[in-house]
């Protein structure tokens, strides 16, 4: 495996500019160029048809199986590289609601909520898949739906 050669300057005045230089276009640098153009909001991962880019705001939810992270849209699985925590922390938008220890949805693709026992919450998603939001994250995610984080 070849190591990338990485150039960070900090700059006291002028704009801010990233120049990126590659010989192939790997996932790892796919990745970077996603960070880079975060304007388009788009994510790269793998599907059983090859390379595929997907909105960000497409994501219905995400899913961490097997320390492999998938992001499921209306039509689609995904599998995109990194993790949930590196996911949060990576996209900063706070659409995106850890609700338990393997899972991520987006706030904004909830379609119903339901009270469960043990003070779990039922998500139903723009899907129809139902996603349970565990007791541990449930009064975070009350609290967010009152407005407050």
């Amino acid at each position: 495996m070849e190591f990338m050669r990485v150039d960070i300057q900090r700059i006291t005045e002028g704009e801010d500019s990233v120049t990126l230089r590659y010989k192939a276009l790997t996932p790892e640098i796919k990745r970077i160029i996603g960070i880079l153009e975060r304007t388009q909001d788009k994510l790269w991962g793998k599907t059983e048809q090859g390379e595929v880019s997907i909105g960000i705001h497409d994501i219905l939810y995400l899913e961490s199986v097997d320390d492999k992270l998938f992001a499921y849209t209306r039509d689609k699985a995904v599998r995109i590289e990194g993790s949930l925590s590196s996911f949060i922390t990576d996209i900063g938008d706070e659409s995106f609601f850890r609700c338990s220890k393997s899972m991520i949805i987006n706030v904004n693709r909830v379609k119903a909520l339901k009270s469960l026992s043990s003070n779990r919450i039922d998500a139903t998603m723009e899907s129809d898949e139902h996603i349970i939001i565990s007791r541990r994250y449930a009064v975070e995610f009350r609290r967010l739906l009152k407005g407050g984080r």
